[in-house]
């Protein structure tokens, strides 16, 4: 019997015209099977007269998907019966539509894929990305860049024959929208960075700046310098004076940085930095690119770049490290901290969330300094195993427990009674 239904994978009990929608999303973003004579239970039901349903099938692919995609038939003879299993290969003339509609997968549902995402999918079928189409302005200035590039590689002016180095400027004679995104100046309609700091309530707003209309090289800039305003100070050691970090000041440069440089820009919403007295959140619009899964992100350090153009500038300015370095470089400034970095995935955002400095245990009450302490050492304990440690009952262990994980310190692993639990 097959696994239960999945992003790539999709049983049916009859042929219906309903499987076409599937067959746009599989062609679209990824390969896919759809087996035909399963029902919703994973009962082998079997498809009557297979090789008539098989012609059948491909004459509706035919007629119904343009263009038509690239797709296998089979048979395969399960429990005495016969089912026949379609194969959907991932295509290069995307969109690939089903009356007039594109169609992806989200988990084991197909859906209609929305306008800017379409315009994505076109892009990629034209095999071009967002970044290389051509700016709206022929004139653009590039100071910025060039100071950038003479402080870091020694470069003394940025001409065209630079610009073409750093695939800024087609053969073709034109700039790309990620050379407008890098000018002095650009277009408004490029949402920039929106930076807010609160009180202890985000009813209450302490200051707000929004970066736009300028380069990425600045708007980073000015994000650095609003973060030192609020996350840095200076204190008397001996007869010098030590400049201190509330938060890493090298995990917020590389949020910040891999947060311009992975975002959606043909989304019209700004990377959003919200600062409070306990931490900083860093929004950047779009979740994660195609073909990169959410524990590829966290635990891999793999990264298909989004936007390589911008990226490779940002990586001659050092701004950056080795690609998809970005979540361990951020969880290697926390490793002495008690507090730890989250990071938040969904399909339409990625949020980091830097947590306050804490290498200190008595921050903790009593029985949280407790349970930390005995997991501090990497090691992973049931809730039963840590009762046993600690003379806590369920119920108080479940209590302190919680806390911890409210407040990012630890982490919970597994589900039911293996469920274990360390130090992030």
């Amino acid at each position: 019997m097959d696994r239960n239904e999945s992003f790539d994978f999709e049983t049916k009990r009859e042929v219906t015209g309903t499987f076409l929608k599937t067959v746009s999303a599989f062609a679209n973003y990824n390969d896919g099977r759809i087996i035909f004579g399963i029902d919703d239970s994973g009962k082998v039901t079997g498809i009557p007269d297979p090789e008539n349903e098989c012609l059948r099938i491909e004459n509706m692919i035919n007629s119904s998907l343009d263009p038509v995609p690239d797709f296998r038939l089979a048979l395969d003879q399960r429990e005495e019966s016969t089912v026949i299993i379609l194969s959907v290969m991932k295509g290069q003339d995307k969109p690939y539509f089903y009356k007039g509609k594109a169609y992806k997968r989200a988990d084991t549902a197909t859906i209609e894929v929305k306008r800017p995402e379409l315009r994505r999918l076109a892009l990629e079928g034209a095999n071009l990305g967002y970044e290389e189409r051509a700016a709206s302005s022929p004139d653009l200035k590039f100071s910025i860049l060039e100071s950038k590039l003479q402080e870091c590689i020694g470069i003394e002016t940025v001409d065209l024959n630079i610009l073409k180095t750093l695939n800024l400027y087609h053969k073709d004679g034109y700039y790309n929208f990620a050379a407008e995104l890098l000018a002095d100046s650009n277009d408004v309609r490029f949402s920039g960075i929106d930076i807010a700091r609160f009180g202890r309530t985000i009813d209450k707003i302490l200051f707000r700046e929004t970066i736009d209309g300028r380069s990425l090289l600045s708007q980073y800039d000015r994000a650095m310098e609003i973060y030192k305003l609020f996350y840095t100070y200076e204190e008397i050691e001996g007869f010098y004076r030590v400049r201190k970090e509330l938060i890493p000041k090298e995990a917020f440069r590389e949020a910040v940085a891999n947060a311009i440089v992975h975002r959606v820009w043909d989304l019209n919403s700004y990377i959003r930095i919200a600062m409070f007295e306990d931490k900083i959140e860093i929004t950047s619009p779009g979740g994660l690119p195609e073909g990169v899964t959410e524990d590829d992100y966290l635990n891999k350090n793999l990264s298909m770049l989004r936007n390589p153009v911008i990226a490779g500038v940002f990586y001659r300015l050092n701004l950056i490290e080795t690609f998809g370095s970005g979540v361990f470089r951020i969880n290697r400034e926390y490793k002495d901290s008690i507090t730890k970095p989250d990071f938040l995935v969904s399909d339409n955002f990625i949020r980091i969330t830097l947590p306050v400095l804490n290498d200190d245990p008595t921050g903790l009450s009593k029985d949280e300094s407790v349970i930390y302490r005995l997991l501090k050492d990497g090691r992973e304990l049931t809730r039963e195993e840590i009762d046993r440690e600690t003379g806590f009952n369920k119920a108080k262990t479940l209590r302190v427990i919680y806390k911890l994980t409210d407040k990012k310190i630890v982490k919970r692993l597994g589900e039911g009674p293996a469920t274990a639990y360390r130090v992030r």
